[in-house]
């Protein structure tokens, strides 16, 4: 077991802080080999084999570059491995007074809808404001939105496809409930009321916990067993509406389900809506939630976010619990927020980052109100550009244009960095949760093809080679903590993504059988793997729109943080929710779908 150290910076202490320890200087150099799209029977056929034949999946996960960290063997043999990132803060984060909410001004003012009309979305003030005044009630809310997301009725709407499972009448009497409390005046907060959904991988007493796959992972028939962060939206008031969809176990970033159904992007009926958290990116973005919870393994929150135009948080490592139920993904997957703004966003993960008796997190402030930077504060932004360029020229122009925007009328500095092998990186990434999910899952012929020849690489990975992946862990935690050594408070940009949005191309086949697309998945994975193998907290904001096919397709930008700064990058998240909000044409305007649901019209 290794030992770690206490390591003081200039805000905070840490437990299991990474040593500041410079990485090697190695050019960036991206020499990946080409490996085949599969969908429809070819991808049927292509499953058998590699389950039939062990030298075709030796052969494709040697195509896939998993053998490349051999070739970086000298660098690494002397460092010990880190199989778990988590950095916990010391408990003095807990005595700091709740942030107060600052007016915004008027380059950052985002919640004029007379204004802003085409792009406003219903916030979680909005609805306790409406509640609170008796315009509208929770129980006119859930009767507008259930015969749009309910699968059993007749003529089902579209967006019920982003539903796996409501029960109509829990829903209906939490409905009750809340609009009693505010009626007597008792409301319970923020989220009392507030419409919100969780994907399938949190457990809700009742509901049946899938993954998104065929089978049944609930303690029961009846599960009996609540995710502790749906405990406490629960506890909120939270009118939480069902489960939502997600890509089978996670394990791929399109969002794509044979099983039940693949929602669209509501941008771009052309498009995915990104993965895993497939569902959840879509209820917020169509308008039919303020507010969601998915989780991030690969970048499973921020993609989703990215290629749907809402906002998506994954948190530091291990910040929210998944007691009681474990966590299938420990090297790497952690739970957090989607929301259609910073403040809503901000509400959720107040609630649910509240620590579980297990956590050894201390509390942040309660309620969680994130102000803008003040001139006092580290305004510092990191650029990889090296990195940045593997992104298309389109969406390297949106990224390059905020960062000078930032820089030009928000009193940003930029500091360029590198971080050693990135490639490698992304292959050790990918290769621990393949090898992780592996062991989960030693049946698998009822599962997806395309999960199943994941699934077959994973059984693939010699645990040499996992050792090394595990050791290229330390060396880049380590060489992080150097760089926020050298630039405190720095915050690290680069795109969600690096292509602009995952279109369906293989039509009706590929919706029925999947898509096993190894190159577009690690082009759409090119730079959140970094925020999960490290265990940082990242957060991906609108930054505008590109052109696909069939119209355009919104695109993301990241911000990533040290550990445990996701006040900090929250505050961040603000000032880029206004420069976007603010901004013209395709370059920085965040806008609704053209299907947005009008909840509140609707409830009236």
């Amino acid at each position: 077991m290794p030992r770690y150290p206490e390591v003081m910076n200039q805000r905070q202490r840490f437990l299991n802080y990474p040593e500041p320890l410079k990485g090697p200087d190695v050019p960036y150099e991206n020499e990946r080999g080409n490996n085949p799209a599969l969908s429809g029977i070819f991808l049927v056929i292509a499953a058998n084999l590699m389950e039939w034949f062990r030298f075709l999946r030796e052969l494709i996960w040697h195509n896939t570059g998993f053998s490349s960290l051999r070739k970086i063997i000298p660098y690494i043999e002397e460092y010990e491995p880190w199989f778990e990132p988590q950095i916990v803060p010391l408990p003095e984060e807990a005595d700091k007074e709740p942030f107060a909410e600052e007016p915004l001004d008027e380059d950052t003012k985002h919640d004029a809808a007379v204004f802003y009309p085409e792009q406003k979305y219903y916030s979680v003030e909005d609805y306790r404001k409406l509640y609170l005044s008796g315009t509208i009630t929770p129980l006119d809310v859930a009767e507008a939105l259930l015969p749009l997301i309910r699968r059993d009725i007749q003529n089902a709407s579209e967006h019920s496809i982003a539903f796996f499972e409501v029960q109509t009448e829990r829903v209906l009497a939490s409905a009750r409930e809340s609009a009693l409390r505010y009626k007597e005046g008792r409301s319970l907060g923020p989220l009392d009321g507030v419409p919100t959904a969780v994907k399938d991988e949190y457990d809700m007493e009742g509901y049946s916990t899938t993954l998104g796959s065929p089978n049944s992972y609930a303690t029961s028939s009846t599960n009996k067993t609540t995710s502790w962060c749906v405990q406490q939206i629960e506890a909120a008031g939270a009118l939480v509406l069902g489960k939502l969809s997600m890509h089978e176990f996670g394990l791929d970033t399109t969002g794509n389900n044979p099983h039940y159904g693949t929602p669209r992007n509501p941008h771009n009926p052309n498009y995915y809506t990104g993965g895993s958290s497939s569902g959840t990116a879509y209820a917020v973005a169509a308008g039919l939630i303020p507010i969601g919870l998915g989780s991030d393994g690969g970048g499973s929150i921020r993609i989703p976010s990215s290629l749907c135009g809402v906002f998506g948080l994954k948190p530091t490592h291990g910040r929210l619990s998944f007691r009681p139920g474990p966590n299938h993904c420990v090297t790497c997957a952690c739970l957090g927020p989607i929301a259609s703004d910073m403040a809503s966003l901000a509400a959720l993960f107040s609630v649910v980052s509240a620590p579980h008796s297990s956590s050894s997190f201390p509390p942040l402030p309660s309620p969680l109100k994130i102000r803008l930077p003040s001139p006092d504060d580290v305004k510092v932004l990191g650029i990889p550009q090296a990195w940045i360029s593997q992104a298309t020229p389109a969406i390297q122009t949106l990224v390059n244009t905020l960062i000078r925007t930032l820089v030009s009328k928000h009193g940003y500095a930029t500091v360029p960095i590198t971080i050693p092998f990135l490639v490698e990186g992304q292959i050790a990434h990918a290769m621990t949760v393949l090898t992780d999910a592996a062991t989960l899952l030693p049946e698998y012929k009822n599962l997806t093809y395309a999960n199943r020849i994941l699934l077959a690489l994973g059984r693939t990975t010699p645990a040499t080679d996992y050792m090394l992946a595990q050791k290229l862990r330390r060396l880049l935690m380590q060489h992080l903590a150097w760089l926020w050594q050298e630039h405190p408070g720095m915050v690290i940009i680069t795109p969600t993504t690096a292509c602009e949005g995952w279109e369906i191309r293989g039509g009706e086949g590929e919706l029925k059988y999947g898509l096993n697309d190894g190159d577009r998945t690690m082009q759409s994975m090119e730079f959140v793997w970094l925020g999960n193998f490290c265990g940082l907290p990242s957060l991906s904001c609108p930054v505008g729109f590109v052109q696909g096919r069939g119209g355009e397709v919104p695109v993301g930008v990241m911000a990533t943080g040290e550990w445990c700064s996701e006040v900090e990058l929250m505050r961040f998240g603000r000032v880029m929710e206004g420069v976007v909000v603010r901004g013209q044409g395709t370059e920085g305007r965040m806008r609704r779908p053209e299907g947005w649901v009008d909840v509140v019209e609707r409830a009236r």
